[in-house]
């Protein structure tokens, strides 16, 4: 049996095919969408928890190298794995936010698959965090469908999260590719994920059109312009309809994190001085909240900081403000802003203004937010997504006869209208925000496997 798998920035999902409609398969519950979050005692745990519960050997020397480490750092902590340690999705943001001193969690992995710089031992451990993440979903996929998968076509960003061009994306497609071959998948295909959207929205056409497909996710926004209609939908090869497409890693969780940094951390100390007057270094309130950036959430969270973090306070004008990022840096509470800053960002969706609260240990911070303070803090990424729409139509030299916007965040106001002013008198339409991707890779892969 073969399925379209979203393996997406902010959540996962898969559909099949019922005749020629893409249907949906649950994966949480009655959800069709579940978080890409995974939550376990330590890092470790992840390893010898695929090796242990899953039955996932490693796929070379270096995986075997890895486990074997892991499993000696887990005994020294005197920990022995139980069968309900690692946790998923929705799961697995209750259990941190439970407990977030004392658990380890990774939300959005795919963000960091195009890193540059990772060594050899930390690209096996993300093939066993996506392996694990991609084993439990199919398992919940077979268990709703009593049927055996073992053919995928997997979606991809046109570009990665990562500087490193076509070699940051190959380093990426090879994890997913690895992992998606050790979760039990025997057949295994790729579609660009705006592709994707595009092949779904496709099958409602009765005439050929010129068509923007732009596909904003949660780390990556995506952009392509294709031809489409009942003369391309019976080809399984799009690439001679494809005109022009470009990909950047900026996406929700770049306007949440924005968000976070020019209107949540000014209340722990962003922008403030010392006694001398020297204005606190930047860096120390950016790098808590940049959840997709391994470098940073590492130079922030490791135990030398904290001695820096100390330093600042004693010289603050405001140490009772720094007091509030030293508890971040303890209890590891980066993810609780940004998705604070997440909630705020989408209750502005219907609010011109919005009071927001923040909650550190004991401490409720509040704020006032509004709508112009919104469009100024997520005005960096914002800029970048109309980059991409400019740079896809340049590329293609042609204008679209419709736009159409999918992906989770391509729901914002501000981004529908910034959309409308760049490309005037060109309808835009919607598809569903989430499953679009989904059933066009489902469309696709009924053309490669069935």
């Amino acid at each position: 049996m073969y399925i379209g798998f979203d393996y997406g920035t902010a959540s996962c999902s898969v559909a099949t095919m019922q005749g020629n409609t893409p249907t949906m398969v649950p994966l949480e519950g009655d959800n069709f969408f579940i978080p890409s979050t995974l939550c376990a005692p330590t890092r470790e745990s992840v390893s010898e928890y695929l090796y242990r519960f899953f039955s996932v050997s490693p796929s070379d020397s270096l995986g075997e190298q890895l486990l074997r480490s892991a499993i000696v750092a887990n005994r020294h902590e005197g920990m022995e794995l139980a069968q309900d340690d690692l946790i998923f999705g929705q799961a697995a943001l209750e259990r941190y936010l439970d407990d977030p001193e004392y658990v380890y969690y990774i939300k959005s992995p795919k963000s960091f698959l195009g890193a540059n710089g990772l060594r050899d031992l930390q690209i096996r451990f993300f093939e066993d965090l996506v392996c694990a993440m991609m084993v439990n979903i199919k398992r919940r996929a077979e268990s709703c469908l009593q049927k055996d998968i073992m053919q995928t076509v997997i979606g991809r960003p046109v570009n990665f999260q990562g500087l490193g061009g076509e070699k940051a994306n190959q380093q990426a497609e090879a994890i997913l590719a690895n992992a998606a071959k050790r979760a039990g998948f025997v057949d295994i295909a790729f579609q660009f994920e705006p592709v994707a959207a595009g092949l779904d929205y496709e099958s409602q056409l009765t005439a050929d059109k010129t068509v923007l497909v732009v596909d904003i996710g949660g780390g990556t926004t995506d952009c392509s312009l294709m031809r489409m209609g009942p003369s391309y939908k019976t080809q399984a090869d799009r690439k001679n309809s494809l005109l022009g497409h470009s990909g950047y890693r900026v996406g929700g969780n770049d306007l949440d994190i924005y968000l976070a940094f020019e209107q949540f951390m000014p209340k722990l100390g962003r922008g403030s001085r010392t006694h001398n007057g020297i204005y606190m270094p930047q860096v120390q309130f950016w790098n808590p909240i940049a959840i997709n950036n391994i470098a940073a959430q590492t130079d922030f969270y490791m135990a030398s900081n904290r001695k820096v973090l100390e330093q600042l306070k004693s010289e603050a004008e405001h140490p009772e403000m720094l007091e509030r990022l030293l508890l971040v840096h303890e209890q590891t509470l980066g993810y609780q802003i940004v998705r604070r800053a997440e909630e705020a960002k989408v209750a502005m969706s219907d609010n011109k203004e919005l009071a927001a609260t923040l909650a550190l240990g004991e401490q409720v911070i509040e704020f006032e937010l509004s709508q112009q303070q919104l469009e100024s803090a997520i005005s960096n990424p914002v800029d970048k997504i109309v980059h991409l729409i400019r740079s896809t139509l340049s590329d293609a030299n042609d204008k679209p006869d419709i736009i159409y916007v999918t992906g989770g965040s391509a729901r914002s106001p501000i981004l529908r209208a910034l959309i409308e002013a760049e490309l005037p008198g060109v309808p835009i339409v919607s598809g569903d925000y989430f499953g679009s991707v989904t059933a066009g890779l489902a469309r696709y892969a009924k053309q490669l496997f069935a």
